[in-house]
């Protein structure tokens, strides 16, 4: 059963899967919006795979205010090694398709689950440092709160709504994660018959 070999349909999925990992290197992963009545227009933080884009100079002036650090590309680690990871998911999603072994594809879905996981909790970790860890000599100081942005959706901070949400690469990253599942899927289940 270990030398199973995966079908040509499953080859075209990790084909694809291959192409939009290497897309999301090219455009935001991640995004923070922020809407408040001063902000009409409303203020966005975009998270790519290397950098921090959107209007990261305003909203660092607003952070300023009450007591957040401000926000640099290079004060991330995860900007510097995000890339490689990705890079190395294109890889491995290229390699399978020669390697062509349904236990490989297996493995693989198991370490993109683990990525997932641990860029999550970094990902709530870095949200709650900047969001707790605040400068006690700040212009404005609200007793009790906090300014930890959501791991994913909707929370009021002060005046501001702040929306956590994928963007264009991060949507990406979802499919390629369901078309590793629904490779493993069908190899397995709708493969018995091997």
């Amino acid at each position: 059963m270990k030398n199973v070999k995966i079908s040509g349909l499953s080859k075209v999925l990790l084909l694809i899967t291959a192409v939009l990992f290497a897309s999301s290197l090219f455009v935001p992963m991640w995004q923070i919006q922020l809407e408040a009545p001063q902000y009409p227009e409303g203020l966005v933080l975009r998270l790519h795979a290397n950098k921090i884009g959107g209007d990261v100079e305003i909203i660092n002036g607003l952070n300023h205010y009450i007591g957040m650090a401000t926000l640099h590309t290079e004060n991330f680690f995860e900007f510097t090694v995000l890339p490689y990871i990705i890079g190395g998911f294109v890889l491995i999603s290229v390699l399978l398709i020669f390697i062509t072994k349904r236990k490989a594809v297996l493995y693989f879905l198991f370490l993109y689950v683990v990525f997932v996981i641990l860029a999550a909790v970094d990902f709530y970790r870095w949200n709650y440092e900047y969001g707790h860890n605040l400068d006690p000599n700040a212009a404005i100081k609200v007793p009790g709160m906090a300014y930890q942005p959501p791991l994913i959706g909707y929370k009021q901070l002060l005046n501001f709504g702040a929306y956590s949400i994928p963007d264009t690469g991060g949507w990406m990253l979802t499919v390629a994660g369901i078309l590793i599942f629904l490779v493993v899927l069908k190899e397995y289940k709708f493969n018995k018959n091997k």
